[in-house]
């Protein structure tokens, strides 16, 4: 049988995207620009964790982040094109997991 190698640029993308939270960080920006306490809340991630997802993902080229020098500061978070472009695949994700994965609690989900 021959082994087949795994492309690195397949392994690099799965690497980013299974990083604990930041599926869930793009997922939830799928709906648009949001504040950081926002996507806090939506996802449910501690702050430090948040920080650290929104900054690799930011160099990653995936999300923008536009600070408004105002008083108090505001700092709004949004994809990038590139972070747009994971749409379809996490859509499919989300349309797998309606079949395949049970829930504890079973409650229903809005596919859009």
């Amino acid at each position: 049988m021959k082994q087949s190698t795994i492309c690195p640029k397949f392994e690099k993308a799965i690497s980013l995207l299974s990083q604990r939270w930041t599926g869930l960080v793009i997922y939830q920006l799928l709906t648009g620009t949001q504040r950081f306490s926002e996507i806090q809340s939506a996802v449910g991630i501690s702050g430090k964790v948040l920080s650290d997802r929104l900054k690799d993902l930011e160099s990653q080229g995936v999300v923008k982040r536009e600070v408004f020098p105002e008083t108090p500061v505001i700092i709004e978070y949004s994809l990038t094109e590139k972070g747009h472009s994971l749409e379809p695949v996490l859509k499919e994700i989300e349309n797998w997991s309606h079949i395949w994965v049970s829930s504890e609690d079973d409650g229903s989900c809005d596919l859009d």
